[in-house]
């Protein structure tokens, strides 16, 4: 296999690396000591308030008697409980995405002729800049799709005559678009990339004005661009799920702590799309989906829970999986008793589970969900409960809609860039200070040691020698701190003539001094201007 020199991992990088690593470890104690809230949470997972939102509000406890008390988590949308939305959409014709966009974006809920108006818009702004696709998308396909999509967001800066105006018509303009626009580049990006990599078929489908994000997205990825009525509602509720968690989460963070720079939309967005691609944030899904793949194929009876059981504990004890110690899918920063997007999306998962045959997997799911916060609370030592979380079943409802894996997290961006842009326009609205946390520096101030080339140290002569002493044979100077007796020098700058300066040997080195013998003749001082130099060879 002909390696990339581009990617090559020299033995030089090798030992840089662990320099790196050693002067980059911290003792963990000094985080107690100093009380930092590592990841910007308390002990008990409660976040450092950091700023203030109106935009939606993640609940996981109550007051009873006077006290917070852990309870079935809440989600709210500019005050709507999340659960009625979807319960509200469920039942009729309308796809919800687009009301909640509106919802998130404009503080309220939009009328029939609003919605309607708002969606048209949306439509509208889902066109992508003339050769684009065969331009930047079809250029070097990334085989991961967010960095497909960062990359995407990033060029449509240079079509934007107006990509530094950070007024609020411009940024909600821009938002709007990025909105409409994820679909096509996340679903486009993924056609090249398995077209040019895979060789799979290209087919570019251009999205239809009467659908919505949801069944655009099924329409553009299909092949014969078909999808029933059920998918594209679970699809749907899946994007609601997913498009906003409060001001706190990794990415949206980003997205206000880039924005208070004052940079601009695509920059912002970007950013947050980087976040997002991590595997402790946006990929959790995928680790879950993995993790049944195991699961499934080591297990002999799907419905042995003591075997299912077994397989848990093995998952906590580093023994099977990917060693990590973990249960995907379970618990959350937040929430304890329950998470309420996955107590939303289980129904949903359930009937496509019916529809598509897939009743032996849920059930498997199913039990996993009951025993898997048991076995924790056996094995750890927990201070909050355990529940499953939205992406304990995310991942299989994407795998019996038939997205790829590579889809995923762009899925998930596909919701959330409307959460993002509602907190951007939140914050350039407020127009607040730019954010700068505080660092608290527990390294040791050092005296500099110049290198060889200028790196030279003054040495005057000691004060009972007089520069009329003549000749002189042992002198005696303090040298600093950590200076390696086996790479130190003398220098002197020349006589009346000769080379520029003498490389005396050192003869004996006591801490902090340095004993010097002239040879192969004495020094006459004299002649030498000091000071003399100390110099580090390496």
């Amino acid at each position: 296999m002909t390696t990339n020199r581009f990617c090559e991992i020299t033995p030089e990088l090798q030992h840089l690396s662990k320099l790196s690593e050693q002067c980059a470890r911290i003792d963990p104690a000094l985080y107690a000591k100093y009380d930092v809230k590592r990841g910007l949470r308390d002990i008990n997972g409660k976040g450092v308030l950091v700023g203030l939102t109106e935009i939606s509000d993640v609940c996981s406890t109550k007051m009873i008697d006077g006290k917070l008390r852990p309870a079935d988590g809440e989600l709210y949308y500019r005050g709507y409980n999340v659960k009625d939305i979807i319960d509200g959409t469920s039942e009729n014709s309308h796809f919800g995405f687009e009301e909640c966009t509106y919802l998130l974006l404009f503080g309220k809920l939009p009328t029939r002729t609003e919605l309607t108006e708002f969606t048209k818009m949306l439509s509208e702004y889902r066109t992508l800049p003339t050769s684009f696709v065969r331009d930047i998308i079809m250029k070097a396909p990334s085989k991961d799709m967010m960095n497909t999509l960062a990359r995407s967001v990033l060029t449509l800066y240079s079509y934007d005559d107006l990509a530094d105006d950070i007024s609020l018509p411009n940024v909600l303009r821009q938002c709007l678009q990025l909105i409409s626009l994820f679909p096509l580049l996340s679903v486009y990006g993924y056609q090249a990339y398995k077209h040019y990599h895979d060789g799979a078929s290209l087919f570019i489908h251009p999205p239809k004005a009467e659908y919505s994000t949801a069944e655009n997205i099924l329409h553009i990825l299909r092949p014969d661009s078909q999808f029933t009525p059920l998918e594209a509602k679970l699809l749907d509720t899946a994007l609601i799920l997913h498009m906003e968690h409060g001001g706190g989460n990794n990415s949206t963070f980003t997205t206000h702590l880039v924005s208070s720079s004052g940079t601009d939309t695509y920059s912002v967005i970007a950013a947050s799309l980087g976040s997002l691609k991590g595997p402790k944030h946006g990929g959790a899904n995928i680790k879950v989906v993995r993790m049944f793949e195991d699961m499934k194929e080591n297990l002999s009876d799907w419905s042995d829970e003591e075997e299912i059981s077994r397989y848990l504990r093995a998952l906590l004890h580093k023994e099977a999986f990917d060693h990590a110690g973990l249960i995907y899918g379970m618990g959350h920063a937040v929430y304890s008793l329950s998470d309420p997007r996955a107590r939303i999306f289980r129904s949903f998962v359930e009937k496509l589970s019916a529809e598509k045959g897939y009743e032996k997997e849920f059930a498997l799911y199913d039990a996993v969900s009951r025993l898997a916060p048991k076995i924790i609370a056996d094995e750890r030592q927990i201070y909050k409960g355990v529940s499953p979380n939205v992406d304990f079943y995310s991942g299989f409802a994407y795998s019996m809609l038939g997205l790829p894996v590579e889809l995923y997290t762009p899925i998930f961006a596909i919701a959330r860039i409307a959460g993002w842009s509602a907190h951007r326009l939140e914050e350039v609205a407020i127009n607040g200070k730019i954010m700068r946390p505080a660092y608290k520096n527990i390294g040791e101030h050092k005296e500099y040691i110049p290198t060889r080339t200028s790196n030279r140290i003054p040495v005057r002569l000691p004060h009972h020698i007089r520069h009329d002493e003549v000749p002189v044979y042992f002198l005696q100077w303090k040298v600093p701190d950590r200076f390696p007796s086996q790479h130190v020098y003398v220098s002197c700058p020349p006589y009346n003539s000769g080379p520029t300066h003498k490389e005396v040997p050192l003869l004996q080195y006591h801490p902090h001094c340095l004993s010097l013998r002239s040879a192969p003749y004495p020094l006459k001082f004299s002649d030498v201007p000091t000071p003399f130099y100390l110099s580090r060879y390496n």
